[in-house]
């Protein structure tokens, strides 16, 4: 299994903001894309038992990492993860349907990725989500063109020193994304 300090660091942070956006005690229907180890998608599966979680990736050491997560800790709400890339059109995400799921989650993707990922994750999630869905995404991105704090700038040039298409994206650029796909940012920052 993958391990990976980050995702042991945030997992709990992020399903407090997970709880308060969907209502656990209702049998919902969740997308996480790029779920990596796989740490999160457990995590929230143990914390919310009547959400159903379909966890993905395109790397294959993700996908047999996410599969010993889920052996390992037992949980029954949680699919066996499936092939997704989302620089690619979402017909081809594991037969997913329009209107499917309730809530995609997307963790640290957006920024070590090419913005084909990003433009896709939200034409997908156009597709995919319920009405009344909700995307939420997680990572470092500018606000209205600034990057806060220093440890952020300096992270955003180690990544396009490393790949020039990766890098933080602004929230105004997502906003953009959102609208395109009839979808709204709801919250930022």
């Amino acid at each position: 299994m993958l391990c990976a300090a980050a995702a042991e660091r945030n997992k709990q942070p992020i399903a407090d903001v997970l709880l308060q956006c969907v209502d656990p005690r209702l049998p919902l229907q969740a997308l996480e894309i790029a779920s990596g180890s796989g740490q999160h998608v457990v995590h929230f599966a143990q914390q919310m038992p009547r959400v159903t979680w379909q966890p993905s990736d395109n790397e294959a050491r993700s996908l047999v990492s996410i599969s010993s997560y889920i052996e390992a800790t037992k949980v029954n709400n949680v699919k066996p993860p499936i092939y997704l890339d989302a620089s690619q059109s979402w017909e081809t995400w594991g037969g997913l349907q329009p209107n499917s799921v309730h809530l995609i989650v997307n963790i640290n993707m957006i920024h070590i990725s090419p913005l084909n990922c990003t433009e896709g994750l939200f034409q997908g999630a156009g597709k995919l989500l319920k009405p009344g869905g909700l995307l939420l995404t997680y990572g470092p991105y500018s606000i209205n063109g600034i990057i806060t704090p220093q440890s952020n700038v300096d992270f955003d040039y180690s990544l396009r020193q490393r790949n020039s298409e990766w890098g933080l994206r602004d929230t105004s650029l997502l906003q953009a994304l959102a609208e395109q796909n009839e979808m709204f940012l709801e919250q930022g920052g």
